[in-house]
Order: structure tokens, then C-alpha cells, then sequence
């Protein structure tokens, strides 16, 4: 079934990972959407997301709406006559990955399959923006992957598949979040042909333990250094890419780059003060009580 003609929609790192490993396992995608191009970084300059870099690089035709409005809907419904899989004008699937806009029902129920999403959690646990974040924020020890079936209701559809990992004691989010892309582009490779041929009985998810998590803000990273020892470390291990953790002094903020949970105590040991290099935390602890 790699014949599929299907939509990818996705924006950043995460999804261009697991349109890599849908390549290399034969499945192009005739179609990706993703959003506008951005102003990134200090100088604030124009730049493609990733998943648009990753369609251009292999020959995709790629589309970026500002939303998922009912023109673009007819534009989507358009680009599907012809194709190499299903009768001409129709979609057979769409797959979701970190997208980072709401689809309307109209969108989600066109393809013949429906469309769905990978999500780093083991749902209805963790629904939401920042599940990986979350898990290790909550001191779980195990997380997954779960493929769903996508409804109008955020990460509330059936469950097609679902596998579970555990999560390393000082494991960081970007660390877990690597693992969990491998494990989900390897299920999805494994489930599509079975979605494709009706095999998949979907499991509802249970809404009484349902769990959400929201977006993450920069001032998210703000420690309180006299807190819980290990909720400290749990936040610093699953905001370690972004917005890491930091603290202030003297009404500068000191972002903490390594630390470490050692009987159970929270030390710190690489700083980097502002406006300077980054440090060990002894060193900067000296200089400021030299003063």
C-alpha cells in the first residue's frame, strides 16, 4: 500500500524526522502543508519551517496557509483529482504531525481514510501541546506513542496504535522527544498498511482520564532554588532546549545549562550569567560572594 496518496501536515523538526523515515520506508506524501515562512532568531529574519525545507529538498509540492479556512479546504479538495492510488478527486489519507493549527471537520473527514495524528504521549494522558515536556515534568517514568484516529476534539480521537517506553531517570525532553520520533514514524510505517486495508479496530480513549497540557511560555523555566529538589530537576531536565530553567540574582536571570539530581539534593553545575559566558556554577558563585 505505499501507493497511498496522502497529505502530510506538519511544521516543525519533529515532522520533517518523521517524513524522513516515511521515505525511506517508500512513502512519499503527493501533497505537504505547512505553515508561512517566519521571522526567527535575534535578527528576526524570514525563514522556511522545516517541513517546507524537507518537501522542497525531495520535490514535494508544499502549501503554507495562514489557517485552514474553507478556501483552502476547496484548493485541498482540488490537487486531489488524479493520483496514483484511489478514483481521481479523492484523498486517501491525510496524517497530522505537529502541525500547530486546529483542522476543521470539513478538512479531516475529506480523505476516504479520515486523517490522522501521532502523538508523543500515551493517551488520553497528556493531550495537548507539550506532552513530552509534561511527562517528565510529572515525574512519569513511562510515556509512548499513540496513533489516533483525528476528531474535531483535540487529541481526543480512537486509538489505532500505541506503543510504551520508559523514561530515563535524567533523560532530558529532546532526548525522549528523539526516541519517541524514531518510535512513532517506525509505528506509523507498520500501521499504514493495515489502515489502508481495514484491520484496525479503533479503541476509544477514555475521557474521565483524560489529562491536559498546554503551551509552553519562556517564564515556564523561572526556578524557585529553595523548591522541591526534585520537581527543580524534573523542570530543568524537560525544559533543557527551550525555554531552559533559570533563576535570578540581583535582578539578573542565570540560566542553568547542567545539573544534576545527586542524593537528593538539586546541584547545579553550569551557569551562564547574563550578558557573559557560560560557567561552572561554583566559579559563579565566587565571584558573586567576592563582591
Amino acid at each position: 500500500m505505499k501507493n497511498l496518496k496522502f497529505a502530510f501536515f506538519g511544521t516543525p523538526e519533529v515532522a520533517s524526522k518523521t517524513l524522513e523515515i516515511l521515505k525511506e520506508a517508500g512513502y512519499i506524501p503527493a501533497l505537504v502543508v505547512t505553515s508561512p515562512d517566519r521571522p526567527k532568531g535575534r535578527k528576526m529574519i524570514v525563514a522556511p519551517p522545516p517541513v517546507k525545507i524537507w518537501a522542497e529538498k525531495n520535490g514535494v509540492p508544499c502549501l503554507q496557509p495562514e489557517k485552514p479556512d474553507a478556501e483552502f479546504a476547496e484548493k485541498l479538495s482540488s490537487l486531489a483529482s488524479g493520483g496514483p492510488a484511489g478514483p481521481a478527486g479523492t484523498w486517501d489519507l491525510f496524517i497530522v504531525v505537529a502541525y500547530g493549527k486546529i483542522l476543521p471537520k470539513k478538512i479531516l473527514s475529506m480523505p476516504r481514510l479520515g486523517s490522522i495524528n501521532i502523538h508523543y504521549s500515551l493517551l488520553p494522558k497528556y493531550r495537548g501541546a507539550s506532552p513530552v515536556e509534561s511527562a517528565i515534568l510529572s515525574g512519569e517514568t513511562e510515556t509512548g506513542v499513540a496513533i489516533q484516529q483525528m476528531e474535531l476534539k483535540m487529541d481526543s480521537g480512537p486509538i489505532l496504535a500505541v506503543q510504551k517506553m520508559p523514561i530515563g531517570p535524567d533523560e532530558t525532553a529532546p532526548e525522549l522527544r528523539e526516541r519517541l520520533i524514531k518510535i512513532g514514524g517506525e509505528m506509523l510505517e507498520r500501521t499504514l498498511p493495515e489502515i489502508a486495508e481495514g484491520k484496525i479496530k479503533p479503541e476509544p480513549q477514555d475521557e474521565s482520564r483524560a489529562v491536559f497540557c498546554g503551551k509552553i511560555s519562556k517564564e515556564d523555566g523561572h526556578l524557585d532554588l529553595s523548591d522541591d529538589p526534585v520537581k527543580n530537576y524534573n523542570k530543568f531536565r524537560a525544559y533543557a532546549e527551550w525555554p531552559r530553567t533559570f533563576f535570578f540574582q540581583d535582578g539578573k536571570r542565570i540560566v542553568i545549562t547542567k545539573a544534576a539530581l545527586s542524593d537528593g539534593k538539586f546541584e547545579i553545575q553550569k551557569v551562564i550569567p547574563e550578558g557573559k559566558k557560560e560557567m561552572a556554577y561554583e566559579v559563579f558563585r565566587k565571584i558573586n560572594t567576592s563582591r
